[in-house]
């Protein structure tokens, strides 16, 4: 039985790894995902990480570009639905994936994409988040006031990771590798019941997994929670994502 997964995405900047590899994993397991920007708009992706950030490096990988122009063709992609339309009785699963760009921060600060990930962390659907996207649900605030994630584990972008991206490319790129002034992992361990609820992983700064290979990557599941630190973890996150919707799908189907 197909699954919904939806990944709601800003109209522009989004993390090409993060919602590519998703998208054709997903798709090649026979689910549904279902993509959704404020308006209805086709989204586009950080152009950067298609070409390279800096002397063509530390862009997307090759596969996770081709897998791009792929999706740019997909109907589900150039035809979205619009935030305030998406319901979590609609979808079997949530996708928040991530990106870096200021474009982003239509995503990230949206009350629309917050009360869609407030309705999930109601339900027991499996909801999956990646690094920016881990902001995300740290923002999204329950009737109690506290964040969805607390009493949770979860990683996100190490503060070492976007660190050493802003350093290495400012005198080229900026502040395009710093979204806010306040680093990822700090926001996050903030919107946590305790701040060792971030779990960073294993220090890397390079090395990503792989379809076949996912020794480099690392994921933290808390329950039907999920989450990845960064593009290098995509793959793994979307495994565990397709190993949660088939129980999901097993469990409707009986």
């Amino acid at each position: 039985m197909m699954a919904k997964v939806l990944f709601p995405l800003p109209d522009r900047d989004f993390d090409v790894t993060e919602v590519a590899v998703p998208w054709k994993l997903l798709r090649d397991a026979g689910h549904e995902p279902i993509f959704a920007t404020e308006q209805g708009a086709t989204p586009a992706c950080d152009p950067l990480l298609l070409t390279g950030v800096v002397f063509g490096k530390l862009g997307a990988a090759p596969e996770a570009v081709a897998f791009y122009r792929e999706l740019e063709r997909a109907p589900e992609f150039i035809s979205p639905r619009r935030w305030s339309d998406c319901r979590a009785e609609d979808v079997d699963a949530l996708y928040l994936a991530g990106g870096h760009a200021q474009g982003m921060k239509q995503y990230l600060e949206s009350p629309e994409v917050q009360r869609i990930t407030i309705e999930m962390f109601a339900t027991d659907k499996p909801i999956a988040a990646i690094c920016h996207g881990v902001l995300v649900a740290a923002r999204s605030k329950g009737p109690d006031g506290n964040s969805v994630l607390h009493g949770l584990h979860t990683t996100c972008l190490p503060k070492y990771m976007e660190r050493a991206a802003f350093f290495s490319t400012f005198w080229r790129r900026g502040r395009y590798y710093r979204t806010y002034p306040m680093y990822v992992e700090d926001e996050v361990r903030g919107s946590l019941a305790a701040t060792t609820d971030v779990v960073r992983g294993p220090r890397n700064l390079s090395k990503r997994g792989t379809r076949d290979d996912d020794s480099a990557a690392f994921v933290v599941e808390d329950g039907r929670y999920m989450s990845g630190r960064w593009p290098g973890d995509a793959y793994l996150l979307a495994k565990k994502l397709i190993e949660r919707l088939a129980a999901v799908t097993a469990r409707i189907s009986a």
